[in-house]
């Protein structure tokens, strides 16, 4: 685990906040409120914001349950997700999520950013918080590019919209990139590249120009390639490539 200087504080002692991003993927704010609001305890006392604690003594529990202090491997997998699989470990409603086709080793994992139910594609999961912020974090403007098709086409004009950045009621967006536009039997498709990651941001943005996608894929986030992967299938991800 490593940890820059805002992460330890004045007694060289690891903030609370950072070990609980770590180990559960939480965002920065999402972990520190957690803290905040008293879902936290270090040796069995509620935790304050900006407290630190020593991972060889103290040990720290979050909603009841104690988190491991070891220095844990860092791990990086990329899994083509199917259509039809959630990407949580759990819902009552779908049994199919994506920890179903990961071996039982990678179930501590997060994801890094979402796909919904019907969307495909790249999907990386790794247990490493500061690599899923720098990845997920609007201001670090990652591109994350998407194969989409549509049940109409999409005319020049609004392509050009859509690529200017849209202020509409449904969605409000930043400049988009698209390229390898097809038009074929009256229905379009295309690449586009986004840096933000607004819910459902694909799908809304086509149902804002009065369009539908009807098949989305995720290709790429950064650096990181889906590239050959069937669906279903997973691949460690080399470190040359995280560290780029």
């Amino acid at each position: 685990m490593e940890f820059v200087k805002s992460d330890i504080n004045m007694n060289m002692e690891i903030l609370i906040q950072k070990f609980l991003r770590d180990k559960t993927g939480l965002s920065r704010r999402a972990a520190g409120e957690m803290v905040s609001n008293g879902f936290v305890k270090k040796n069995g006392k509620v935790s304050v914001l900006g407290e630190g604690f020593n991972p060889d003594i103290d040990t720290i529990e979050f909603k009841g349950r104690v988190l491991s202090t070891e220095i844990e491997e860092k791990i990086y997998v990329v899994l083509n997700k199917p259509a039809g699989y959630l990407t949580s470990r759990f819902d009552p409603h779908n049994e199919n999520t994506v920890y179903k086709l990961l071996p039982e080793k990678f179930v501590n994992l997060f994801p890094v950013g979402r796909l919904d139910l019907n969307t495909e594609g790249l999907l990386i999961l790794t247990n490493d918080g500061d690599f899923t912020y720098r990845m997920t974090h609007p201001k670090f403007e990652i591109e994350k590019e998407y194969y989409v098709e549509l049940a109409d086409v999409v005319s020049d004009p609004d392509l050009k919209k859509i690529q200017s950045g849209l202020n509409t009621k449904l969605i409000k967006t930043a400049k988009t990139k698209i390229f390898e536009h097809k038009i074929m039997g009256g229905k379009s498709s295309l690449k586009i590249i986004l840096h933000e990651g607004q819910k459902r941001e694909v799908r809304r943005i086509f149902e804002a120009i009065g369009n539908k996608v009807t098949y989305l894929k995720r290709l790429r986030m950064g650096n990181i390639k889906l590239g050959n992967l069937k669906p279903g299938e997973w691949r460690s991800l080399n470190l040359d490539i995280i560290s780029k």
